[in-house]
């Protein structure tokens, strides 16, 4: 009697420490899932981030391979796709994106910033047009307003344009891309007010600061602006404003300001002294 209530007892204490095993490595194992995606998640935003672009699609490829239909992981494709510049596929991977069931409305914003970068502007605002109106956001409006400048619908992308920077605390891109947009249209005082807020946003932005050059040039107003730059920059900038005089028939002035160009650099200024050296042979 005593051997049978003994052997019970052993049984069951192997019963338990069975149980307090399984429980255990299922213990174990939740412990080292979050350990692995929390290792995933930091590995995601490195391949976001730092790591070379290419890397970052073989990545994203191979790990989205393992766990298909992870919209996190698609996500991390098509932004990648979009660093290494490969825009077609891009447009593909974030076309995946929106397919799937957990998309959002920005995942359309995203591609249809990818065709916009492929150069399929017709998809761009079809897919423009399938976002609601409620979601309003300044990477969609500013998208909306390049897809409007492209169509010529000059109304609808000022609109778009004023929306969008008033949607960003940091607007000098989308300035300088609306400022572009009215020197296209051959509003030149107009183009050069927006380039000279743009630079008094970001005063890094040599594009603004060469566009600045471009409708001023266009006004036969060939006077640098009075705008941060280096010696650098303003050698480049009268460069810029050389040709612009040449182009708009005045080449002596143009000649001189090449001529400025080449003495202001602090290097020798290749482009410059080709550019002279044509025109001294055609005039």
């Amino acid at each position: 009697m005593r051997q049978s209530i003994f052997l019970t007892l052993c049984l069951s204490g192997t019963v338990a420490l069975s149980g307090c095993q399984k429980a255990g490595e299922k213990e174990v194992s939740r412990a080292f899932q979050a350990v692995n995606v929390i290792d995933e998640s930091n590995m995601s935003d490195i391949m976001l981030t730092v790591a070379d672009p290419n890397e970052a699609v073989v990545y994203f490829r191979r790990t989205l391979g393992e766990n298909p239909g992870r919209i996190d992981l698609q996500r991390g494709l098509a932004t990648s796709l979009i660093r290494a510049k490969r825009m077609d596929e891009a447009a593909k991977a974030w076309a995946e994106v929106v397919a799937n069931t957990d998309s959002t409305p920005d995942d359309k914003v995203d591609l249809a910033d990818s065709l916009i970068r492929s150069g399929d502007w017709k998809s761009a605002k079809a897919t423009l047009d399938t976002i609601p109106p409620t979601v309003e956001t300044f990477k969609r409006y500013r998208l909306e307003a390049m897809v409007a400048d492209s169509n010529k619908d000059w109304k609808k992308a000022d609109s778009f344009y004023e929306t969008a920077v008033g949607l960003t605390t940091r607007p000098a891109g989308v300035m300088n891309n609306w400022g572009y947009s009215k020197l296209s249209r051959g509003d030149f005082a107009g183009a050069e007010r927006l380039f000279s807020e743009a630079i008094n946003q970001d005063d890094t932005l040599f594009t603004a600061k060469n566009n600045i050059i471009l409708a001023r040039g266009a006004q036969r107003n060939y006077n640098l602006p009075v705008i941060p730059m280096n010696q650098i920059e303003r050698a480049q900038l009268l460069h810029t404003l050389g040709l612009s005089a040449i182009k708009q028939g005045d080449v002596e002035t143009g000649k001189g300001l090449l001529r400025e160009a080449i003495d202001t650099h602090p290097q020798h200024f290749e482009s410059a002294v080709r550019s002279l050296r044509a025109l001294e042979k055609t005039t």
